[in-house]
C-alpha cells in the first residue's frame, strides 16, 4: 500500500505540489479573510501571522512546479536566481509559524518581552550562516538548496511548531475553554495536534544537511524505513490544520453573538433598574417625605423636654431619604476616561491605616483607562487587600503596579496563612474572578499554607481603547 501511495505522488510529483500548495493558499485565505482585529481573544491578535505562513508556504510549493517548468519553456540554464529566492521565501514562511506560536504565548511579564523577538532571531542567524556562508561555501547549487532547507527544517521548523502547538494549548486552557465551547476546544486540539505531525514530518524528517540530525534523519532514510515520502503525511497535517483553523475561526462569530447577548441582558437590567428607580420615588420614598413632614408637624404639638426625640426621628427619617437617594441613577457624567493611578493609591493609603504596605510602581505611560475599566480595577485592588487585612494574618502586603508594552499587572502579596486547599470559595473569591472576567484579564492565585499568597491580575489594554 505504502509503495502504491509511493509511486503515485512521485508520477504525480507536480500535481501534488500544486494540490499541497493550494491547501495552504486556502488556510492562509481563510485565515486572512475571516480575522477579527476588535477581538478580545489573543488568537484572534496571533493569526495573521499564520495567515502569512500559509501564503508563503503556497508560494515555496508551487516555486517547485514552476522552477522546473522555467528550465522546460524557456531552456533556463541557470535557476540560481530561483532557487534563492524559494529558499528565502521558505525562511519567512517557518519564521512567520514562528512568531504564531510566540504571540499565542502573550501575555509576558516584564522580564520577558525579549521572547517576542526569537523568531527574527533565528531567521537572521539562517540567513547569515546556511543561506549566505553556506552559498560561499558551498560549489553546487542543488547542494546548497539541500543544505539550507535541510537547517531551515530543523532550525527554525521544529521549534516553530513546537512553540505552536504549545501556545494553542495555551490559549485554549486560557481563554477558550473558559467559554465552554466544546466544539471549538475540539478543534483546537486538533489544530494543536496538525502543528505537531507537520514538525515531526517537516522538521525532523527534512531535506539531507551536513549537519546532525540532518545527515541520518533525512527524507531517504524515512522512504526506507516507512515506505512513502514524509510529505504525505505532511499533506494530511496540512489537511488537518486547514479543516480544523477554519471551523475554529467560527469563535469569532460566536464571540460576537455572545457580545451581543451581554448588551442586550445588559439593556433589560438597565430598563429594570430604572423601572424600580421609578417605583422607589413614586413609592418609598414619597412616603418616607411625608414621614418626615409628619415628624416636622408633630413638633409643633409637642412639649419642649420632648424636642429633642422628635429631632432624633426627623434625623433619622433624612438619612433614610439620603440612603434611598443612592440607589437613584445620577446624572451621567461626561468623563471618558480616568486617571487609574488617582485612583488607586488613595484605596492603597486607606489599607495603610490597618498594615504595612509596601508599594512599586511602574506607571509612567500609564494610558487614561474608562471609567468601567478603572471602577473594576479599583474595586478588585480593594478586594485583594479587604481580604489580606481581614484573613491572611499577614503583618505586611507588598502591592506592584505595572504598565509595560500594553500589558497592564497588578500584583498583590502577602506573608500570612494563605489559603488552604480545603476552604470553600467565599464571596472575596467569587467577585475577584468576577472583576477579572469583566475586564477580560487573566486572573492567577498562588497560595501556600503558612507562606502567604501572591494574586496577580494582568490586563491587556487594546489600543483602540485608550
Amino acid at each position: 500500500m505504502m509503495e502504491f501511495i509511493n509511486d503515485f505522488l512521485f508520477q504525480y510529483k507536480y500535481v501534488s505540489k500544486l494540490a499541497y500548495g493550494l491547501l495552504f493558499f486556502s488556510l492562509g485565505f481563510s485565515v486572512f479573510l475571516h480575522s477579527r482585529n476588535f477581538s478580545r481573544l489573543i488568537l484572534a491578535k496571533s493569526l495573521p501571522w499564520l495567515g502569512g505562513f500559509g501564503l508563503l508556504t503556497a508560494l515555496y510549493e508551487w516555486l517547485e512546479v514552476v522552477i522546473p517548468l522555467q528550465t522546460l519553456v524557456h531552456g533556463l540554464s541557470d535557476q540560481t536566481v530561483l532557487l534563492i529566492f524559494q529558499q528565502l521565501i521558505l525562511g519567512l514562511s517557518l519564521s512567520s509559524l514562528f512568531q504564531f506560536g510566540i504571540e499565542l504565548l502573550r501575555p509576558f511579564s516584564s522580564q520577558y518581552r525579549w521572547v517576542r523577538l526569537v523568531p527574527t532571531f533565528i531567521l537572521i542567524i539562517w540567513l547569515f550562516g546556511p543561506f549566505i556562508v553556506g552559498f560561499s561555501l558551498i560549489p553546487d547549487i542543488k547542494d546548497w538548496v539541500s543544505f539550507t532547507a535541510g537547517t531551515a527544517a530543523r532550525f527554525i521548523c521544529l521549534p516553530a511548531s513546537v512553540i505552536a502547538t504549545v501556545g494553542l494549548i495555551h490559549q485554549q486552557r486560557r481563554q477558550i475553554k473558559p467559554m465552554k465551547l466544546p466544539f471549538i476546544d475540539t478543534m483546537v486540539r486538533f489544530a494543536a495536534g496538525g502543528l505537531a505531525a507537520y514538525g515531526l514530518f517537516g522538521g525532523v524528517f527534512g531535506p539531507k544537511s551536513f549537519l546532525e540530525p540532518g545527515l541520518y534523519l533525512t527524507e531517504d532514510s524515512f522512504i526506507q524505513f516507512v515506505g512513502v515520502t514524509p510529505h504525505f503525511f505532511m499533506s494530511i497535517a496540512g489537511l488537518v490544520l486547514f479543516f480544523s483553523f477554519t471551523r475554529l475561526l467560527e469563535i469569532f462569530e460566536i464571540e460576537t453573538e455572545i457580545k451581543v447577548r451581554n448588551m442586550e441582558a445588559e439593556q433589560v437590567v438597565n430598563n429594570e433598574r430604572e423601572r424600580i428607580a421609578r417605583d422607589l420615588h413614586d413609592g418609598a420614598l414619597q412616603q418616607v417625605y411625608a414621614s418626615g413632614l409628619l415628624a416636622q408637624s408633630l413638633k409643633k404639638h409637642t412639649r419642649p423636654e420632648n424636642h429633642q426625640e422628635v429631632d432624633r426621628i426627623i434625623n433619622t427619617i433624612n438619612q433614610a431619604i439620603e440612603q434611598l437617594r443612592e440607589f437613584l441613577p445620577h446624572k451621567r457624567s461626561d468623563v471618558i476616561s480616568v486617571d487609574l493611578a488617582g485612583a488607586l493609591l488613595p484605596k492603597i493609603e486607606e489599607a495603610k491605616q490597618y498594615i504595612q504596605v509596601k508599594t512599586t510602581l511602574a506607571v509612567e505611560n500609564l494610558p487614561p483607562f474608562s471609567v468601567d475599566q478603572a471602577r473594576h480595577l479599583t474595586a478588585f485592588l480593594n478586594e485583594v487587600m479587604s481580604n489580606v487585612i481581614r484573613h491572611s494574618k499577614s503583618t505586611e502586603m507588598d502591592i506592584k503596579i505595572v504598565f509595560h508594552d500594553n500589558l497592564l499587572t497588578l500584583e498583590v502579596r502577602d506573608y500570612g496563612e494563605g489559603i488552604s486547599p480545603a476552604a470553600e470559595q467565599g464571596y472575596g473569591l467569587r467577585n475577584m474572578r468576577e472583576r477579572a472576567r469583566l475586564l477580560g484579564a487573566d486572573l492567577q492565585i498562588d497560595s501556600k499554607r503558612q507562606h502567604g499568597t501572591v494574586v496577580k491580575l494582568d490586563l491587556v489594554v487594546q489600543e483602540e481603547k485608550l
